[in-house]
Parts: structure tokens; sequence; C-alpha cells
């Protein structure tokens, strides 16, 4: 029996799932998907390892549907419910999924592709046409295939990375341990469901726990602050972005509603930053509201969860933390020699939480793999002190500049602090005399109370001299939160 499921039968009686103005029992969870898992079976005792692809809105409805493709020997494929159809197409034909599950306004856009495939189709709309009881489901040896996520590929197709029921299980336990959930937690969802943040680090690591997740339909901060002023949510994770549109909703409140949500923020046990570098700025605007200083940690589709700041200690800003328990980490040249604390260097992982595989591409499954099976990030970090800081992705956040590796995202937080730049974005454009030139993309609110000449003279007081940016372009038309969607190689066009 999967060890999610195991543990769920301790918990019966609790609140599992919040969605829709309902609540669903872990009684309601284990009947929903053995069931759905009987349908998905029908005369067969095993899927062994089909792919099952499903679009449903997160919920109950996705909770069980995920459970009961685990239960039923099948390899979960989520599809996200922001794709275009070709993402849909490639995902279908590239996994080799035979059988597509949907719920509402998706149903009506797979449908027809399910058709013109020849998969099998189940829309959660329509009621089973027979009855189903609920039948002695497979056994799962932890090395089963479990789920196929798709990385968001920057130079070819995103390739589908396959994780065992054995790296799950460790994924999910090594945060439940090292972050401390119990059955009391109270966790609101507001993640995207087709990366592991959203999947393990949420919902596994609640349910696993015994806890409670809670779905919104919709994101807005409104709807957020909302769902906290109920009093029952104790714990919070999002991406970067999202805390900055809390923070930009929480500035325009009036004084008496900020003081009731930083009354509520301040009871909460634990909140958590990631999927991307944390700005400074945000963690310590963020800590003024809520008196939280959010827990940044590093992960990857890959990897699930490697390096962590502290639950208790000291939580060091623009920092990463240390590795989980369980997790092998090193820090190697590009020879992949291990290199000495101080110096930076590519982050390599080793541990039960690595992924099995790159989904038929055995190719570049050899090439993210040492011989001695490290596993190649392709971060660029350094250890201070013990705690680990990302400099970037050697590919796109490092740029090499007249003999010299720079951190873009180390320039970056220094720009931030600037008071008349909102956001920005540092990279690297090619020059024949440096290799590289720094360049910068500001999104500034009054473009002409920015003196370049000035700025420079500015962060000549912050950074060495060939750090310092030699081209600039501004920006005051793109919104605030839109920088978080354009890719750096996009941005270069610019230039």
């Amino acid at each position: 029996m999967l060890s999610l499921v195991a543990n769920a039968t301790r918990h019966l009686n609790r609140q599992a799932v919040i969605s829709h103005g309902q609540t669903f029992s872990y009684q309601q969870l284990m009947q929903a998907s053995g069931q759905f898992a009987d349908q998905l079976l029908g005369q067969t005792s095993d899927l062994q390892e089909m792919r099952v692809a499903y679009m449903i809105e997160p919920g109950f409805d996705y909770v069980f549907v995920q459970w009961g493709i685990w239960r039923a020997g099948g390899i979960a494929v989520p599809l996200s419910i922001s794709y275009p159809l070709p993402s849909l197409q490639y995902v279908l034909e590239d996994t080799g999924a035979e059988i597509v599950v949907a719920s509402g306004e998706y149903a009506a856009l797979l449908a027809p592709l399910a058709a013109q495939k020849g998969l099998r189709f189940i829309s959660l709309d329509q009621k089973p046409t027979q009855d189903f009881s609920e039948k002695t489901l497979p056994e799962l040896a932890p090395q089963r295939r479990a789920m196929i996520l798709y990385t968001s590929g920057t130079t070819s197709q995103p390739k589908g990375v396959v994780t065992t029921h054995g790296a799950l299980n460790a994924q999910i336990s090594t945060l439940v341990e090292a972050w401390q959930w119990t059955n009391s937690d109270h966790i609101l969802c507001v993640l995207p469901l087709h990366h592991v943040h959203g999947i393990i680090n949420v919902v596994s690591c609640a349910l696993w726990a015994g806890a409670t997740v809670e779905f919104l339909p919709a994101f807005s901060a409104e709807a957020v602050f909302e769902a906290f002023q109920k009093g029952s949510i104790n714990v919070f994770m999002a991406v970067p972005t999202i805390y900055f549109k809390l923070i930009t909703y929480y500035e325009h409140l009036s004084a008496e509603q900020q003081q009731e949500i930083s009354a509520v923020l301040s009871r909460f046990r634990l909140m958590v930053s990631g999927s991307a570098a944390l700005p400074v700025s945000v963690l310590e605007k963020w800590q003024t509201i809520s008196g939280h200083t959010l827990l940044e940690r590093y992960g990857m589709t890959e990897i699930g969860m490697g390096i962590s700041n502290p639950y208790q200690g000291k939580r060091r800003a623009g920092y990463i933390g240390q590795p989980l328990p369980g997790v092998k980490v090193r820090l190697v040249d590009e020879q992949d020699q291990v290199l000495q604390q101080g110096n930076p260097g590519e982050i390599q992982v080793k541990g039960p939480t690595l992924f099995l595989e790159y989904w038929n591409k055995p190719d570049a499954t050899r090439e993210a793999f040492t011989e001695d099976r490290w596993f190649k990030t392709g971060d660029i970090a350094i250890v201070e002190d013990g705690y680990y800081r990302i400099l970037g992705r050697d590919s796109i956040d490092i740029i090499k500049s007249g003999g010299y590796k720079i951190s873009a995202l180390e320039i970056e937080e220094v720009l931030r602090a600037h008071p008349d730049i909102t956001d920005c974005s540092v990279l690297g454009i090619p020059d024949e005399e440096w290799g590289e030139l720094v360049a910068a993309v500001l999104v500034v609110e009054h473009p002409h109370d920015l003196d370049l000449s000035t700025l420079k003279n500015w962060l000549r007081e912050k950074l060495p001299a060939y750090k310092i940016p030699r081209s600039y372009k501004i920006l005051a038309e793109l919104p605030r939160n839109a920088m978080g969607k354009v890719t750096k190689n996009e941005l270069k066009k610019l230039f």
C-alpha cells in the first residue's frame, strides 16, 4: 500500500480537503480514490505503469484522481490548466498516454484530442456507466514509476521527469520531518499542481501528516487574505511573485485593515518561499508585515527539495540554507572536481529523492548524471558559513565578462534596493571585447526621474566596477508583475 494511503487510514475522520465550499474527510478521499482506481482498472488488476494524463482544477477532484491513478498502478501525468492545445498535445504524444481524464471546461477541450488519437477519455462530469465495487488494488514496489512532470525547457522541448514511488516517499517524508508537519496543520494551496512545489511540498506533505489542505478556486491577493482571516490556516507556501502581490495589496489597505491582517499572520506556524530566488527586499517587507522570516529552500523537478533554511534556527536572507536530511550535496568545478568551501561551483545532488530518468530520453538522462550518479543541477552556488547561496543558472544567470564569472542575481538584488526601480533583470549580451557585457533591464514608475549617470555612481558605492551594468534599457510601460513572465533570452532581444 502507498505510504500516503496508509497514513490516511490513521486519520479517516479528520478533514483532508476543503474546496468549493465543501469539506472532505480522509474517509471520503480514500473511498473516492479507491472507486476511481477501480474505474481505471476495469477488467484488469494493474495498470502496469500506463500513463494517465489528467486536467482538473485544484481541489478534491484533483486529489482523488491523482491518488486513484497511483493506487491503480498507473503513472500520473498532470496537465497544466493553463497549457495551450499544442502543449497538451505534446505531453500526450511524448508520454504515450493511453487514458485522459478531465473535468468541466477542460473536458470539452481534451475530448476531441483524445478521440482523434484513439485514447480512452474519462469525464468527471459524467457518471460511470456501471457501478464499481472497490477491488483488491495492486501492491506497488518503491521502484515503480509514479509520475511524469515536465520541465520548462528553455532551448528545446520540455523533458518528462520520471519519479518513482520510492522517490516520492523520500521527498515527502523528508519535508514532513524537516518542517515539522503535524495533523493539526492547515495549509492554503495557491500553487499550480503540475510542479513539485504544489504537488509535493503543499498537498502531499499535508495529506501525509493528516493535516488539511484548502484550495482557492482562483488566485487573488484579496481572496488569500480573506482565507487567512478565517483563522484556521497556519501554514503557507508560495513563490516570490505571490508574496510580491500580497505585499502590494497590503500596502493599499487602511491602517486598521493592515493591523488586522498582521495580527492573523503573526499566529502562523510556517511560511515558505521557493521555485525562484527570493529578493531580500521582499523577504524584509513580508517580515515587517507578518513577523515571519520566510523559510527559503531549493529544489528542482528532478530532485524534489534538496536544501533548506532551518525550521528552527537562523534563516539567512539571500541564502537557501543547508542540505536536507538524507540528501548529499557538493559543489564542483567544470571538471566535476569537488571545491573547497568559499569557491563557487555547480550544485550536484545525490540521494533517495532523485528522479529515475527523463522519459524516453536516455542520452539526456546519461548526460544529467556523473559516472557515480551525482545529478548535475546546472545551478551555481557558494557556501558561506555553512549556508548555500545561489549565484544563478550556469547557462542563464552566470555572466562571463572580462574573465570574471558574475552572478546576475547578485546585481539584481542591489538594483532592487534603488528607490526608483520597481523591478529589474540583469543579463549578459554578446560582446567581442568583453565576451559578454553586463546589461540591465529596469522597470521604473517614473522614467524621467532616473538619471543613469547618477545610478552608476550609486552602484559604484555598492559593487565592484566589473559588476556594474554597462548597458541599460528602461521599461516604464511594463506592468510590475510581468518581469517574472519574460525570459532572459527574450529580454536580450531588446539590446
